[in-house]
């Protein structure tokens, strides 16, 4: 009873992270368009909102750790949500600059309480080596964000225009995330045995432990290689499909696959998570980014390989998702991990704040076949920090799952 109320609780979890996603995440994706149109403000201004979003979100990813180490994992899952609810409710009425930036702000905090990084940080913290399987399952089903969020604006804006569209995002964060996220973290609690509370000294200590460990150091890079990567090319996805010889309808389906193909390369690792070591996993994702790469460099030659690209990156990066939080508890262990993680997050949350910026700089100054050639730099690099990963607590050998 108790096992099968806590798999209820994963679920409610990885739905309530779903549609997190889709609402406080991707809106601004399904929706700039919208905006330009309505509001005629310029697309870098427009995109300056969500970049105050993540960086925020990055600056606050150790305090939030902090938090879930203190057992304030629950209230920090619902009342960001909460506050999401709130945020686009203040993003409906908004007719200014000012007012449209400082909503994004809000909305950053509440993407830092209440998305991946304290879900899975919440889920470490009360089901110990039993949180892989977890976490594959939220990914899963979270993965799906942007498959429901952009036909569901396209619909919703028709209808009601994008305040309207951003009204029914608030009313399903008040609604549906809160409960879900309430229930689902209550419930993982209650059916767990109670960890030991961190105090601000045990954070601290934790903390500069791992700081001396050159582990810590090369997970932080690993990670943010890897989003400057997938992230300089995935928001630039249509202009490089394109540049490719991609018609403007085959980018537009090459750019809808990569979600979906997380969700299929999450399902692989579900089906493999207990006989396969995360490293080795991690080697196999290193691979395939790098047959990706070369993947769409050939697409200028055949045009079809875009769609190629698009199902080994998108299957590599869900994978990745997975990885973070799994190889940062077993190679620096579990004592403090809320902490360890926020600092680790964030090198890469500003890669990936970054990456759009970088990778058009080079898009433009030397086209798609540098802008590959410095994915594959990026890509050998990653490897290279892997190999170099010492072996901590709870890493096994090839063929054993995170219990070693």
């Amino acid at each position: 009873m108790i096992l099968s109320a806590q798999r209820r609780a994963v679920w409610a979890l990885a739905l309530g992270q779903m549609l997190g996603y889709a609402c406080i995440y991707y809106v601004f994706a399904a929706l700039v368009l919208a905006w330009h149109q309505d509001l005629g403000w310029d697309k870098a201004v427009l995109a300056s909102g969500p970049t105050i979003a993540i960086v925020l979100s990055a600056v606050l990813a150790p305090v939030f750790g902090r938090l879930v180490d203190r057992g304030q994992g629950v209230r920090l899952l619902w009342g960001g949500a909460a506050l999401g609810a709130l945020a686009l409710v203040l993003l409906a009425r908004i007719n200014t600059i000012p007012a449209y930036l400082a909503v994004w702000a809000v909305i950053g905090l509440a993407q830092g309480a209440s998305l991946y990084e304290v879900c899975f940080a919440y889920l470490i913290r009360r089901l110990g080596p039993d949180a892989r399987s977890a976490i594959i399952k939220v990914t899963l089903v979270a993965g799906l964000a942007s498959t429901l969020a952009f036909p569901a604006a396209a619909v919703l804006v028709g209808a009601w225009g994008w305040r309207g569209a951003v009204g029914v995002a608030a009313a399903a964060m008040a609604v549906l995330v809160v409960p879900l996220n309430l229930w689902g973290a209550r419930t993982i609690r209650a059916t767990t045995i109670a960890a030991t509370l961190a105090s601000s000294a045990d954070d601290r200590a934790a903390l500069h432990r791992a700081l001396r460990l050159p582990t810590f150091w090369l997970l932080a890079l690993a990670f943010a290689l890897s989003a400057l990567n997938h992230w300089m090319v995935v928001n630039l996805a249509l202009p490089v499909f394109q540049a490719q010889g991609a018609s403007q309808g085959m980018a537009v389906l090459a750019a809808s696959m990569i979600g979906p193909a997380q969700v299929a390369g999450r399902l692989v690792l579900m089906g493999a998570h207990a006989r396969v070591s995360s490293r080795r996993v991690a080697g196999l994702t290193i691979a395939a980014s790098l047959v990706a790469s070369a993947l769409l460099w050939a697409a200028g030659i055949a045009v079809p390989l875009i769609l190629a690209y698009a199902v080994l990156q998108g299957a590599a990066v869900g994978v990745v998702t997975i990885l973070r939080p799994v190889m940062i508890a077993e190679l620096l262990g579990q004592a403090g991990y809320g902490a360890i993680a926020g600092v680790i997050y964030i090198p890469s949350l500003l890669a990936g704040a970054a990456a759009p910026v970088v990778g058009a700089l080079v898009l433009s100054w030397a086209g798609v076949g540098a802008l590959m050639g410095f994915s594959v730099v990026l890509l050998v690099l990653m490897g290279l920090v892997v190999v170099a990963l010492p072996r901590g607590p709870g890493s096994g050998d090839a063929g054993q799952g995170p219990n070693g």
